[in-house]
């Protein structure tokens, strides 16, 4: 994902992908990833091959990446040097909190699974109709979404140490990516709103 974001910048594609991405509807665009990331989960949970798993991993982290490129191109060229750094610092930091608060208490964290799916139909309700109606969604948006993606990094976590199998390891990071590259979503919107 990082080697792809770089090329993205070091070639000066991120700013052509950026301002393709942000001409077309954020809705198509979002409903885009979501059919690219289920057919990523799908394909990483197959039980058949490691190379379909693998080519369902990189799917989602290409798919992860363009998606992430307007934003972080934001980021790089209308923001404080600082905010992505910081923002960058504050997910691995979050990250690496929450993952020892898992190993270290052996927590199943799999009860969190109804809230986190209420509260994701929530944010994408509340996504479609700020795209809809022309409204933001702000600050307090962001940081429950920061706090909604903490839920699925300690159910991911969880869900990696006590109920994937060894031989899961592809699966098991795709959820862990996306569990983080979420935080560091909307981390990175937290950082950017205080600029």
């Amino acid at each position: 994902f990082v080697g792809l974001e770089v090329m993205l910048f070091q070639t000066g594609a991120a700013e052509v992908v950026a301002s393709a991405m942000l001409s077309v509807s954020w809705l198509l665009v979002l409903a885009l990833f979501m059919g690219v990331a289920w057919a990523a989960d799908w394909l990483a949970h197959r039980e058949t091959s490691k190379a379909i798993q693998y080519a369902g991993l990189g799917l989602y982290i290409v798919a992860e990446a363009f998606l992430m490129t307007p934003l972080l191109y934001m980021a790089v060229a209308y923001s404080d040097p600082s905010v992505l750094p910081s923002a960058v610092v504050t997910t691995l930091v979050v990250f690496a909190g929450l993952t020892v608060a898992v190993f270290v208490t052996k927590k199943d964290f799999s009860f969190l699974r109804t809230a986190l799916v209420v509260a994701s139909f929530g944010a994408l309700g509340l996504i479609i109709a700020a795209t809809l109606f022309g409204f933001q969604l702000g600050m307090l948006f962001s940081v429950v979404m920061a706090v909604v993606a903490a839920g699925f990094v300690l159910y991911s976590t969880s869900n990696v140490l006590l109920h994937y199998n060894t031989h899961q390891y592809v699966a098991a990071s795709l959820a862990l990516f996306s569990s983080v590259a979420l935080m560091f979503w909307y981390i990175l919107r937290i950082f950017m709103g205080r600029d």
